[in-house]
């Protein structure tokens, strides 16, 4: 098993079903509970293990998240209201050391469960027009809503395979 890729890399096919879409929906309404679930009877002492050497810590981890997932959840909201908006990149690694990364996890995980629940409900009332709905990504070029949507489905199930590893360690 690769650590740094333990569910392999992200890829999304160009041609993209609705059944595709819906099964990457329920990921990121599902990430949640799966996250309170690894984590439930979490011994503190273990927050900060690392998946590999080099890696985030536990506590990272469920922080940046909850950065990242906001940050997807806006652009959205930017993709759904303006017309190929430039959406602004943020530096994660900059981001997961500042001082609200030492939060308790029970902060983040409550706003994941909020975010997730509008979310979700956001991704599933989206029209075939508005899954085509773009932005642009100054580094990634023009991303659609539904390849956004393949996107954070991987990216919340690569973080819980990270999660589960460090807990293991």
């Amino acid at each position: 098993m690769n650590d740094r890729y333990p569910i392999g890399k992200f890829s999304c096919s160009e041609s993209i079903s609705s059944e595709e879409v819906q099964g990457w929906v329920d990921d990121i309404k599902s990430l949640p509970a799966k996250l309170n679930e690894a984590l439930k009877e979490l011994d503190v002492k273990v927050l900060e293990n690392t998946y590999r050497e080099g890696g985030w810590s536990i506590r990272q981890l469920v922080h940046h998240i909850a950065d990242s997932h906001l940050n997807s959840y806006i652009r959205f909201k930017l993709a759904l209201t303006e017309d190929n908006p430039t959406i602004k990149p943020y530096s994660e690694e900059k981001w997961a050391e500042l001082s609200d990364s030492t939060l308790p996890l029970e902060v983040s995980l409550s706003l994941i469960q909020g975010l997730h629940e509008r979310w979700g409900f956001l991704l599933e009332n989206l029209t075939p027009a508005e899954l085509e709905k773009t932005f642009t990504h100054p580094e990634s070029g023009v991303i659609t809503l539904k390849e956004n949507i393949c996107l954070y489905a991987w990216h919340g199930n690569h973080h819980l395979a990270h999660i589960k590893i460090a807990l293991e360690k």
